[in-house]
């Protein structure tokens, strides 16, 4: 495989203006709206069309989807330009197709890795190959529901060499996201990071507030991205 050592960033689950405007700042690649009506995070897609408006050139609106019909989710896409859609829900590779327009449109499938132990025994390697036209597999834990938990799995135990391009996301932050980096890059053609509550901001009993994010936070996630490109 031809590795990349400049890791793609996106930072997810965007509810206003100003945290679009820092995600921006900081130099994220990509921006996440989470258009899955049950997540703390959610918005409409207008409201999802009024903020990626405030995107420059070059940095892509990602939108996120939980099982949602086919025709929706192209409606959506419709209203904001450029945009890449995010299946996160029980989407079959058929099913995919049909709501990227015959895969004329880019997507990401999320891949739900167990907790523990139990992210060995997921067959990467064949969840990749099922998706195969996907633009890449995003890596999420596999907690109750649908969504990011917060929550990091196993990375180590990932397999050594996956024909795909890669999305580490689940509980990562600011704080380890370099060994994440250091430890899945190599094992794939290249690699993106995807954070949401790794960024957000707490009130003032140190509670998070979901779907608001701390521009510091944005900032440093982004330099320890880069401070890792430049060692691994």
């Amino acid at each position: 495989m031809t590795f990349s050592t400049r890791t793609r960033i996106k930072i997810c689950g965007l509810t206003r203006e100003q945290d679009v405007d820092a995600a921006v700042a900081a130099g994220a690649d990509a921006i996440g709206f989470v258009l899955y009506a049950k997540s703390p995070r959610a918005v409409s897609p207008a409201r999802a069309a009024v903020l990626a408006k405030r995107l420059p050139p070059f940095i892509t609106p990602v939108l996120l989807f939980v099982n949602s019909p086919a025709a929706e989710i192209i409606a959506s896409c419709e209203m904001i330009a450029g945009a890449t859609v995010q299946f996160h829900g029980d989407e079959s590779a058929q099913d995919c197709a049909a709501a990227s327009g015959n895969n004329s449109r880019p997507w990401l499938r999320a891949a739900r890795i167990p907790l523990g132990d139990g992210a060995r025994d997921f067959d990467l390697v064949k969840y990749a190959h099922d998706y195969s036209y996907a633009q890449a597999i995003l890596l999420d834990a596999h907690v109750d529901g649908f969504g990011g938990g917060g929550k990091a799995f196993n990375w180590s135990l990932l397999p050594p060499n996956v024909d795909a391009h890669l999305v580490l996301s689940g509980g990562l932050t600011p704080a380890n996201v370099g060994d994440g980096v250091k430890q899945v890059r190599q094992r794939c053609k290249t690699l993106a990071v995807d954070v949401s509550s790794g960024v957000e901001a707490v009130d003032a009993q140190g509670q998070p507030q979901k779907g608001i994010k701390d521009p510091q936070k944005i900032f440093q996630f982004v330099a320890a991205v880069r401070a890792a490109d430049q060692t691994t």
